[in-house]
């Protein structure tokens, strides 16, 4: 397919040919004098777009809320949910508009617009973002893509001088979200809280005929019933989820806000607020200073997903009668989710396969890191160090170095039953152990440069996370150690 103009991308607008119920049509309230921090060529690449593009005026005024899209169909959907384990009722897109669905070379996009002024779901909202989410937002979504976890993209960071109120004055800004479909768990919830099945029901065959069109065939053997197709739907669901929460978990990655209604339905990294990559190891770390219960605490993450997926199966319950079938699907992932953790930790540990007799040495170095509070990124990296003769790095992360050194002898030993080179073992190690994470401080930087106008903290980051695993001359400090002032950084449910 070719590069394309804005004029000619093929906007298909699905999610717009639901029923009205679904959603509200509206426009963008579009900022005032609006200027383009960013803009990400890799996904424009996504819809077909020409990157010349995006110098144009006729970008700017799209992504700013000034213009339309050409084809497309704006709108602010509908749906309700859970938020810190309490029924909220009925929630929405506040400060989201969809602008419509581009089909791209490999699939359909829908473009959104996060902090596009206030809808009918904004309650005490003012539908705006500021420039501090939204760089975090920018960035996170292509760091998480960087590191091969699912997530949605991001097209572009607009910015004014409009005022916004939070806790001081900020400025205003608009993030460009790409996914192929913002459905969420809470979307589900919504219609089965309000005994709309018919509702319901075109929502999940909505979901199942658009993404999810195996769905609809029965195996070798199962006979074909009806309801069927919706518990394969949250089987399909369930998986994706419990992969998901083992990417997470793998690099350190916390969420911060896992309510139902941040949950993706095609078990994509959702809503960007205040996440944080670790910097200190702790098992029980909570990077949401809004989250005084530690609900969504990085070793609780895999069980909240699944009480997610609960209220999910909650939801499909009013279309299929039969329980038993929907709880054999969810007590499915933790089986998914261990086998899929322990392969992802195996290679962190440079095994050449997971076995169960590995358990107490991942344990054994994961409470280490916690009673050291170990750099979460740079421990897992400097182990191919170690690997290759070089303790002294990683030994450094500890205050106990002496148990540091222990631990790595028994990695070393376990290491050799594989019979594998030392080398070798380094270097697959190096591929699956982050150099470059998008620390919070890292993201801080950004901010405080993009607040005056400066963008090349923005570009380094892309540069970096796009491949945050190959070392790059020159960029040391963005795999260092944070400074200490960036563990007075809070981010909370407002970021």
């Amino acid at each position: 397919m070719n590069a394309r103009s804005l004029s000619e991308l093929r906007a298909v607008n699905s999610f717009a040919a639901l029923p009205a119920a679904f959603y509200t049509r509206l426009e963008p309230q579009p900022l005032n004098h609006p200027r383009l921090l960013h803009a990400n060529a890799e996904a424009a690449a996504l819809i077909g777009l020409d990157p010349a593009v995006l110098d144009t005026p006729q970008f700017l005024r799209v992504f700013s809320g000034a213009e339309p899209l050409p084809g497309g169909d704006t709108l602010a959907a509908v749906y309700s949910g859970h938020q810190f384990g309490v029924w909220a009722g009925q929630l929405g897109d506040g400060r989201a508009h969809l602008l419509g669905e581009i089909q791209g070379p490999a699939g359909g996009w829908e473009l959104q617009l996060k902090g596009a002024g206030k809808t009918p779901y904004s309650r005490m909202g003012d539908g705006r973002a500021v420039l501090r989410s939204s760089v975090r937002e920018y960035l996170a979504s292509e760091a998480m893509h960087g590191l091969g976890i699912p997530t949605t993209r991001a097209l572009a960071l607009v910015a004014s001088d409009d005022p916004v109120w939070r806790e001081t004055v900020e400025t205003a800004a608009i993030v460009t979200r790409m996914s192929p479909s913002f459905v969420r768990f809470g979307s589900f919830e919504h219609w089965s809280s309000r005994r709309q099945l018919d509702a319901l029901k075109v929502l999940a065959d909505y979901v199942i005929d658009r993404y999810y069109p195996d769905c609809r065939a029965a195996p070798a053997g199962e006979p074909q019933d009806q309801t069927a197709p919706y518990v394969r739907l949250l089987r399909e669901v369930t998986r994706r989820t419990a992969l998901l929460m083992a990417d997470w978990q793998a690099v350190g990655f916390c969420h911060g806000v896992m309510n139902t209604d941040n949950m993706s339905i095609l078990g994509l990294t959702l809503d960007y607020g205040p996440y944080g990559f670790m910097d200190g190891f702790r098992l029980g770390h909570v990077c949401n200073h809004s989250d005084s219960e530690g609900r969504y605490s990085w070793n609780r993450q895999p069980s909240a997903a699944l009480w997610n997926l609960y209220r999910l199966g909650g939801s499909l319950h009013a279309l299929v009668q039969d329980v038993d079938a929907l709880r054999a699907v969810l007590d499915e992932f933790e089986g998914v989710f261990t086998r899929a953790f322990h392969e992802r930790m195996g290679a962190k540990l440079g095994l050449a396969g997971w076995r169960p007799a590995d358990e107490p040495l991942l344990d054994d170095l994961l409470k280490l890191m916690d009673a050291n509070q170990a750099d979460f990124t740079l421990t897992w990296r400097r182990l191919a160090q170690a690997v290759l003769g070089e303790r002294a790095p990683f030994q450094d992360l500890f205050i106990d170095r002496a148990a540091a050194s222990h631990w790595l002898d028994r990695l070393l030993a376990r290491q050799a039953e594989d019979g594998r080179a030392a080398a070798e073992v380094a270097a697959a190690m190096n591929r699956v152990n982050p150099l470059y994470v998008l620390r919070n401080h890292l993201a801080e930087e950004a901010i405080r440069a993009a607040k005056a106008g400066e963008t090349g903290e923005i570009d380094t980051l892309m540069t970096l996370l796009r491949d945050p695993f190959t070392a790059r001359a020159g960029c040391e400090k963005y795999a260092s150690l944070p400074p200490d002032w960036a563990s007075g950084i809070e981010v909370s449910c407002s970021s």
